[in-house]
């Protein structure tokens, strides 16, 4: 049936009509409607005179009268086939209007005379141009009909291995029946956010739009997925999910999308089965609605199920299966937790074996049982569930089993005692006997009695079967109601995306129940079809304000009426069951009464009663009414559900049946075919009295109905998106294309319906500046206006004259079917026409060029040929000159030779006739002395013999004779052994010895075997564990002595050749001696020349066999060298991926503490009320803090007993036993030490008070020495005072926190510690050389005192020298004597001490340097431990060991502070000691000097060392002003104002000129507190303003500023190399930082990652747009029609990108790093990201965009990388890695310009893209697309050769490159030459209260 609707401009609004709504001028009404038949299973396809007749010309969008233009000579056209659907021909010659017949020429070359339709002359669907076909989307074709929809989908499919295909809003998606590699993670990436029509079709498109327009127009959306079996709409809905679950992400910590994913596993075990279509078919159709909340996050998910086929439980057609569960179970029976089923082969089963394939190729049913447990596990079905779930399906196999007995036709029993029921009843805990007995009886109520009437055989196995599916459909929608818990969102859902998977329109032989229920569904679905793809039809022409059109279609209401109206085929089908005597036939009769000639759309077969036939919108379908009304009641008997209900052992079994009623009418069940689970709406409204008992009357079809109705309406409320599933073949073979089938489901599933109603309308249609832009060549100057939709309307109206044809919209030009077409033909001709004019003026420059060429050369040629016979004639004279001279002097020679040869021959025959007489009389003497020597040597071999013979007879004699005589004393002795006497007397006492030995052997026999036992034991565990560990450590140390030695064999074989050369020369010298030699004595004999000879041949022999050893050592030295130089390739390439991994962690670091701080904001506002006495610090953050950032509020001492008191309530850590008990055992040694530090310094208190009782006898020293001394006595109790505060400081740390956490790494009391020790053992030092000062100056002082009476003294070192000259009495001398001495002996033990402590402190490096090695060893082992387990351990194994490895660290960071701080106040005494002597000593001095005396005597300075006190470039603040001075500097600076006014960097300077006072005081807390307030600043401003690049390249540069002048005054010799004298003196002195160092260079890292995130961030919009889509290059690539999904773009356009875009942003980028003055290492590293994201962004969307893969697009890629690099040479940045990072693109430029025709190309184009994957390659290739008719397309055996020729590349196999991939950033050292005094603070700053020191 067709409706039309006539819309023209209505006077008044029409109300819109509930299912049509169709518009078009009035023109038109006249055409006529048409059914359209389908080509089904079963059917021949129509040939010509048939299947042409039902296409008519407005169903292709053409009309004859206009188009028979197009018919012109080799114009090509598709006629009917009935093999292949439609054929290919082109005209021979023009059509002529009345012709009949077409002239056509087939492409297999045969020529064919097509002939008219008399009545219609209808002419054939033209095609479309080759620059058309395989085109995303087919509503871009200019010929809309059936032939160019195959054609286009088999192109895309056969040739470009491409699956999916835009057809208007439907996604075309075609089984390939093989795994593509186009799903992965890069893939979802690739399409997240991008606009549907930009990307090529996918999936992922359809899914992103469907997420996008979910959270844009704030609506619900729905993916209607839809096909016949084996087509793959399930694998589709399930890749739909996984883009939703990755994309989306979850919103809680629950995994929810993980769940989502995990529900698929375990639908498809209990509800997918194999069929001869599909291995893994669908057997229900579900709707899962996937939860949003308001942030568009997966928060939970709720499935709907329709039409399980329930009768696959109990039966299977041939070469099937039942469902994967059952298969899974028998697969795993093995198992031990299955014993107890008592299960077997799949073979042994009834239920299992009767399709006769129990085994599917390529899967594993065991390895799928496993994924199906841990798919229930995930969703929260607990193991016991499980195991009870298993119980019922493993009942259900031996229930299948069971087989009945007839005792007659009325009656069966089962047999006693049979095995298959006995398992059933012990699985499902019910009694043997009863069900035995209901199995073979049921129960028959009438209104006064009941009944128990036995069954026959036939009866008890279907009641059997019944059971059995009865049972399996409960236990489905038991398990779907599980899964939809386990997936209920937690939160308030906002949205939802709906998935339907769901059958497609069937037809088989015989149809029945399940089959009519399919195809009603079908039916609602296709009608909500139609009625959204008018509703976006009549969108679009309102949209553009363009004038409606007429458009029919097909209107399937009818249909359903006929199937759910009143008094329809469902409701005459329920009445019928009520019925008490209902049958079939009665049934049948009914519909052949009430519908038989009354409905079109209802026929009944000729030949049968029992059947009736439906018109459904896809085809005729024929039902057998066999069953309907049993499959529509499944009956299933009420005793038998009782039995199971009763059940108390197995609790499972009795939820299955809860929500059932006590009696069970006939009406109650599900279908036999197919069962609705989920009957609830959306919304469900509670319950009525009574409504149970209401509902559970309803049979099945009204119960189907009920749910379809459901759907409807949740599709109705949503926004629909539509995929198509295709199958292309029956066989399952990988990329083959059926066209029958594919026709069939293109007819079925309303996709050519879709391209029917485009074709009506407008289908092209085209923005005014696309149609500029590919019709430019058509217009004359003349006629560009500046307007170009103006310019756009004067061309059309000269080129196309019905102005019916197009419409001008307000942004598009609409045009008719067959227009496009027409205009590119035009603008073909004309570019065919311009190509031949510029062939022509080429061709005859090229003959005029080539004529000049020939004369030139003709007459160079003659020139030369004639000089050349000059000079034959001329070499010819001098040839015969030259031949007499040559015969007179060869004929001398001649003569010459014979000669010669005879006086030779005679004297060589003398000579050999004399040797042969001297040798014969050589042989003669030889012989005879010979002979001699011989009879010699018999004569004595002979008396030697017979003297042997004598010997050995005379032997022979005495060895009888002694053979004689000891038989005869061995006969006596056997005579003595035999009498009883002898006997007794030797074994006397023998027996009792004998047994307590054999007690005593047994016993230690025993002990030996148990200790034997116990030590092979010992020895094989021990064995087994020293073998692993050896075998690791050996490992572990073969490679790492291979790393080492792989160092230091260059050095061997260099020392090994260089051996090897001095063994040559050596040689060459002994072979020259030796030359020598045998020339000396060369004529002496023959002899000697011979063997000198052999000598020289065997040195010879040595010299080749050096030679080849020296080639051999310098191809070894080669081979190593390159190894060398690889193993370092690799360990640069292993130090990059190290550096990367580090730096991900660190990214991942700052996104989990970024995480933190958002949730405890969130946490901060929901909790408005904290609890009282509950006081915490986030675990993550002091973490965090102890690893990077070293907080003033956890490092200073002072606030830890503060923030004690303030945590009482606090629950402290696990205490690590053993720690405490180390840590117990060290305070015990330090009291013990501290009572001998007592001891020691009351011993030393009493020598200072004996000492000075001797110094007061002693003279007093000079005055003005004294006033010195003085002055540095006044300065050491200064400093020891501050020594003595920081001393209490440490142990009041130390006292106050003994718990092991305080004292971890991390720690306040450990940083405590650690930090002052160095400072304190650097400032002993110092005082330490001050002392040894004074202490000389003490000795001299004590040398040169003169006892003299006036008291004076003098200064001069030569007065004193004669002072002591002439001192005469001895006392003085012996007092001189004595100090000298005492001086002596102090220097040596100051030496001896010294040197003690030297070699104390070697010990303990060599300790460390051990323990460092063994450290190493056990780090390796682990490591090689860690590698082997799976990820989850080896993370828990690391963290355990790292817990372990500082715990031990911080107790021997300990022991060595204990060791510290002892060394600290033993020199503190020492020098409290030294001090006390010096006061009392300057106070005796004193009152014996007055001060007269004082002033006039000259002063002596003491030489000692002191620092200036000048400017030395440091800053001064005050404590308080910290907090000020991070705030101006730091939190509130505009980076813009400093990088234009000031020196870059200039916050980095002033922070390190304060960290330079702080470390000048010494004040180690100011040090901590400034750096760690500077991070936390700079970390608080980048999150503030972390999406501004200036802000973030600002802190970058004076971050990494900030590092280098910590290094650069860092004091060590590696920084100082550079370094100024004067910046030498501004070095730090008190403190190590390099730990700070660290700290910092991670966040520098830190903040590279992000500047990266921030310009990709700014790049991303642009790449694609200016490096793809805009033209650089104007009129280089012409824009092609496109379709629908291009015009309905989800965003609207925010402007166009182009290249000078990109450009002038890496400028702007540039410009800010350059003020800033960030480090031009760095600079390069930033440039080289930005041109990799360049590089892989417009990479993958090449490979993603078959638009884009042309000649032209090649060539202006290759423009727009030219202006990339020209940029780069501008900025001196070639050498940066930019340029490598865009070869991958360049080569994919080159690879679509190049040629790709032959095999010469083929290897071409494998030598070229080197930098591509084999993946990448073959994609350019199969999506490389004409733009114009001139350019061909790739060739599907050439891509073949490719995919041959590199087969054996090891590359990767993934197609996308890694766009987020962040390469490693490095920071070079860059010290700078800024002197720091010179830098002044602008007043701008705000820095007022910081001064210059």
């Amino acid at each position: 049936m067709t409706s039309v609707v006539l819309l023209g401009k209505p006077e008044r609004e029409i109300p819109k009509l509930p299912y049509e709504i169709v518009y078009t001028n009035t023109r038109d009404m006249e055409i006529c409607s048409m059914e359209i038949e389908p080509i089904l299973p079963g059917k021949e396809i129509p040939a010509a005179s048939e299947s042409a007749e039902n296409l008519c010309c407005w169903r292709y969008g053409m009309e004859i009268d206009v188009l028979e233009y197009m018919y012109v000579k080799y114009a090509r056209v598709w006629i009917p086939d009935p093999e292949e659907v439609w054929k290919s021909a082109e005209l021979l010659k023009d059509y002529k209007p009345g012709d009949k017949v077409l002239q056509l020429r087939l492409e297999e070359g045969k020529d064919l005379e097509y002939s008219l339709d008399p009545k219609t002359k209808e002419l054939p669907p033209l095609r479309n141009p080759d620059i058309l076909v395989g085109e995303n989307d087919l509503t871009a074709l200019s010929y809309l009909h059936e032939p160019a929809v195959l054609h286009n989908l088999k192109v895309r499919f056969i040739d470009s291995k491409l699956i999916y295909t835009y057809c208007g809003i439907v996604l075309v998606a075609i089984n390939p029946y093989e795994q593509l590699p186009i799903y992965g993670e890069d893939i979802i990436n690739a399409y997240s956010g991008q606009n549907m029509g930009d990307m090529d079709p996918h999936i992922f498109a359809v899914a992103e739009e469907a997420y996008k327009q979910m959270a844009r127009d704030e609506r619900n959306q729905s993916i209607i997925v839809s096909g016949e079996s084996g087509a793959g709409k399930t694998v589709s809905a399930k890749y739909a999910m996984r883009y939703f679950a990755t994309v989306s992400g979850s919103a809680s910590e629950a995994n929810v999308e993980e769940k989502v994913l995990a529900s698929n596993p375990i639908m498809e075990s209990i509800g997918n089965a194999k069929t001869t279509r599909n291995d893994n078919s669908s057997r229900f159709g579900k709707y899962i609605e996937i939860g949003f909340d308001k942030r568009y996050r997966i928060i939970g998910a709720n499935m709907r199920t329709y039409l399980l086929e329930k009768s696959r439980v109990v039966f299977q057609a041939e070469e099937e299966r039942n469902y994967h569960i059952f298969y899974q179970l028998c697969a795993s029976a093995a198992l031990p937790e299955f014993k107890t089923l008592r299960l077997g082969s799949a073979n042994y089963f009834h239920y299992t074996k009767q399709g006769g394939s129990p085994v599917i190729d390529g899967v594993d049913d065991a390895k799928e049982m496993v994924n199906t447990r841990q798919a229930c596990t995930l969703l929260g079905i607990s193991d016991s569930y499980q195991m009870g779930i298993f119980r019922i399906l493993a009942g259900i196999l031996h229930l299948g089993n069971v087989e009945f007995a007839s005792r007659d036709s009325d009656s069966c029993t089962v047999p006693t005692k049979h095995e298959p029921l006995i398992i059933f009843c012990d699985l499902m805990g019910v009694e043997y006997e009863e069900m035995a007995h209901w199995l073979c009886h049921r129960k028959l109520a009438t209104a006064t009695e009941t009944y128990i009437k036995p069954i026959s055989k036939l009866h008890a196995i279907n009641a059997r079967d019944a059971l059995a599916k009865h049972i399996y459909a409960n236990l489905f929608n038991w398990i779907v109601d599980h899964v939809n818990k386990a997936l209920h969102a937690t939160v308030k859902q906002h949205s939802f995306i709906g998935v339907l998977d769901i059958y497609g329109f069937e037809t088989f032989e015989i149809n029945s129940f399940e089959q009519f229920c399919i195809n009603y569904a079908n039916e609602k679905l296709q009608q909500q079809f139609n009625m959204h793809v008018f509703k976006l039809e009549q969108e679009e022409y309102m949209k553009e304000q363009i004038p409606w059109t007429l458009i029919d279609f097909y209107d399937n209401q009818p249909c359903i009426n006929l199937i759910e109206a009143k008094m329809g085929i469902l409701d005459l089908l329920d009445e019928e069951c009520k019925m008490p005597k209902g049958s079939d036939d009665s049934w049948a009769q009914k519909l052949y009464n009430t519908h038989l000639n009354k409905c079109a759309l209802f026929e009944k077969p000729r030949l049968s009663n029992k059947a009736f036939i439906i018109k459904h919108f896809a085809d005729k379908v024929e039902y057998q009414c066999e069953g309907f009304l049993e499959k529509n009641k499944d009956t299933v008997y009420e005793e038998q559900i009782k039995v199971l209900k009763s059940s108390k052992k197995f609790k499972l079994l009795p939820e299955l049946f809860q929500d059932e009623e006590k009696v069970l009418s006939p009406t109650s069940a599900t279908p036999s075919g197919r069962v609705p689970l989920s009957r609830m709406p959306i919304k469900p409204a509670k319950a009525r009295p009574g409504q149970a008992s209401k509902e559970h009357k309803k049979t099945v079809g009204h119960q189907f109905r009920n749910s379809l109705h459901l759907l409807m309406e949740t599709l109705n409320a949503t926004t629909p998106h539509y995929v198509r599933c295709i199958k292309p073949n029956d066989f399952k073979f990988p990329f083959t294309f059926d066209e029958k089938r594919a026709v069939q489901q293109l007819r079925a599933c309303g996709v050519l319906e879709t391209i029917r109603i485009s074709a009506a309308g407008f289908p092209s249609r085209w923005t005014y500046q696309e149609f500029f832009s590919r019709y430019r060549v058509l217009m004359k100057q003349r006629d560009v206006l500046g307007d170009r939709k103006q310019t756009c309307k004067n061309v059309l109206e000269k080129l196309i004259q019905d102005k019916d044809k197009y419409q001008f919209g307000k942004t598009k030009i609409f045009f008719r079917a067959g227009q496009v077409a027409y205009l590119e033909k035009i603008r073909a001709d004309k570019l065919r026409a311009a190509c031949i004019r510029i062939q022509k003026t080429i061709r005859g420059w090229l003959m005029r060029k080539k004529y000049v060429r020939m004369r030139k050369a003709a007459i160079t040629i003659q020139r030369h040929v004639r000089g050349y016979q000059a000079r034959c004639y001329a070499k010819f004279l001098r040839r015969t000159r030259a031949a007499i001279t040559i015969q007179k002097f060869q004929r001398m020679y001649v003569v010459r030779k014979r000669y010669q040869c005879m006086r030779d021959a005679t004297i060589a025959l003398q000579a050999l006739l004399r040797g042969y007489m001297v040798r014969n009389k050589y042989q003669m003497m030889l012989r005879e002395h010979k002979s001699v020597v011989i009879q010699k040597h018999v004569r004595g071999w002979l008396a030697r013999r017979r003297y042997g013979r004598t010997l050995r007879a005379i032997v022979y004699l005495q060895c009888c004779y002694r053979r004689m005589m000891a038989k005869r004393e061995l006969k006596k002795l056997k005579i003595e052994a035999r009498s009883v006497e002898r006997y007794k007397k030797l074994h006397i006492g023998l027996e009792n010895k004998i047994m307590q030995l054999q007690r005593k052997i047994d016993e230690q026999n025993k002990e030996y075997k148990s200790l034997l036992e116990k030590m092979s034991s010992l020895e094989i565990t021990y064995s087994t564990e020293t073998e692993k560990l050896r075998s690791d450590v050996e490992r572990l140390r073969m490679s790492e002595e291979e790393a080492k030695n792989a160092t230091n064999r260059v050095i061997s074989l260099q020392e090994e050749i260089a051996k090897l050369r001095r063994e040559l020369h050596q040689t060459q010298s002994e072979k020259k001696s030796i030359e020598e030699w045998a020339d000396k004595y060369k004529h002496e004999t023959e002899q000697l020349v011979s063997e000198l000879k052999e000598q020289n041949s065997l040195l010879e022999r040595e010299k080749e066999e050096h030679r080849r050893i020296h080639d051999q050592a310098r191809e070894i030295t080669e081979s190593m060298e390159k190894k060398l130089v690889e193993e370092t390739k690799q360990l640069e390439l292993d130090l990059n991926d190290e550096r990367l991994r580090y730096q991900n962690l660190l990214n991942e670091f700052s996104r989990l503490e970024e995480r933190y701080d958002d949730l405890k904001d969130e946490m901060n506002l929901m909790v408005s009320i904290p609890k009282p006495g509950h006081k915490r610090t986030d675990s993550t953050h002091s973490s965090n803090e102890s690893e990077y950032t070293f907080s003033s509020e956890i490092t200073e001492a002072e606030d830890l007993p503060l923030r004690m008191e303030q945590e009482p309530s606090e629950k402290k850590a696990p205490l690590d036993m053993s720690l405490f008990l180390k840590l117990q055992k060290r305070v015990s040694e330090l009291e013990q030490e501290k009572q001998s530090l007592q001891d020691e310094l009351d011993r030393k208190e009493e020598q200072a008070l004996r000492a000075k009782a001797k110094e007061e006898e002693r003279p007093p020293i000079r005055g003005a020495e004294l006033e010195y001394e003085s002055l540095k006595r006044q300065e050491l109790e200064s400093e020891n005072k501050k020594l003595k505060n920081e001393l209490n400081e440490l142990q009041k740390a130390l006292t106050e926190t003994r718990a092991p956490e305080v004292t971890a790494p991390g720690a306040p009391a450990y940083r405590v510690l650690l930090d002052q020790l160095t400072s304190v053992s650097e400032e002993l030092e110092v005082r330490k050389e001050e002392v040894l000062i004074l202490r000389s100056q003490l000795v001299s002082q004590k040398e040169a005192i003169q006892p003299k009476e006036d008291k004076n003294t003098m200064t001069d070192a030569t007065i004193l020298l004669e002072d002591v000259q002439k001192m005469k009495d001895k006392g003085e001398i012996a007092q001189a004597y004595i100090g000298l001495k005492e001086t002596n002996r102090l220097l040596e033990s100051q030496l001896q001490s010294q040197k003690k402590s030297h070699e104390n402190e070697l010990e303990s490096l060599r300790g460390e340097i051990q323990s460092l090695k063994e450290e190493n060893n056990r780090q390796q082992q682990l490591l090689a431990q860690n590698l082997q387990l799976p990820p989850e351990a080896r993370i828990e194994a690391s963290l355990q060991h790292e817990i372990t490895r500082l715990t031990n660290e911080n107790l021997d960071l300990m022991e060595q502070l204990e060791k510290q701080d002892k060394t600290v106040r033993k020199l503190k005494k020492q020098l409290k000691v030294f001090a006390k002597k010096i006061g009392e000593l300057e106070v005796g001095q004193m009152e014996n000097i007055s001060p007269g005396q004082i002033i006039d005597e000259p002063i002596r300075p003491v030489n000692i060392p002191r620092k200036e006190k000048d400017f030395q470039g440091m800053l001064e603040y005050k404590k308080e002003d910290e907090q000020k001075l991070v705030k101006n500097l730091i939190l509130e600076l505009k980076p813009r104002g400093v990088a234009v006014n000031l020196i870059p960097g200039l916050p980095a300077y002033i922070l390190f000129m304060c960290v330079r006072h702080a470390d000048y005081l010494n004040d180690d807390q100011k040090v901590r507190s400034l750096l760690t307030s500077t991070i936390n600043g700079i970390k608080k401003v980048l999150k503030k303003r972390g999406d501004d690049f200036e802000t973030v390249s600002f802190w970058l540069s004076n971050t990494c500023r900030f590092l280098h002048c910590l290094k650069q005054y860092s004091g060590e010799e590696g920084f100082m190399k550079h370094n100024t004298p004067r910046q030498n003196e501004h070095c730090l002195t008190n403190f190590d930082l390099a730990e700070y160092r660290q700290v910092l260079s991670d966040l520098a890292i830190q903040i590279y990652q992000q500047l990266v995130r921030v310009l990709e961030n700014i790049l991303q919009p642009m790449i694609v747009s200016g490096m793809l889509e805009h033209e650089t290059i104007q009129g280089v690539s012409g824009v092609k029609p496109t379709g629908l999904r291009k015009r309905t773009s989800s965003i609207a356009d925010e402007g166009t990108y182009t290249l000078d875009s990109i450009i002038r942003q890496l400028n702007s980028f540039h410009s800010v790093m350059c003020q800033h003055g960030m480090d031009p290492e760095l600079i390069k590293q930033v440039v080289k990201q930005m041109f990799y994201i360049i590089g892989a962004v417009t990479l993958n969307n090449l490979l993603l965009r078959k638009d884009m893969c042309s000649w032209s697009k090649g060539m202006q890629i290759r423009y727009n990388v030219s202006q990339l690099e020209e940029w780069l040479r501008d900025k001196n940045l070639m050498n940066s890695g930019a340029k490598e990072t865009l070869e991958p693109l360049i080569q994919a430029a080159q690879l679509l310009q190049v040629k790709k025709k032959t095999d010469e190309d083929a290897e071409a184009i494998c030598s070229m893209c080197n930098a591509l994957t084999t993946a990448q390659i073959v994609k350019v290739l199969n999506l490389y697309t004409p733009v114009n008719e001139f350019e061909e397309r790739v060739l599907v055996s050439f891509i073949r050769t490719i995919q041959v020729r590199l087969r054996d590349r090891k590359d990767s196999p993934q197609l996308l490159m890694d766009a987020k991939h962040i390469f490693p950033v490095t920071f070079p050292f860059n010290p700078s030459s800024l002197a720091l005094e010179t830098i002044q603070i602008p007043a701008s700053l705000g820095l007022g209260f910081i001064s210059r020191v």
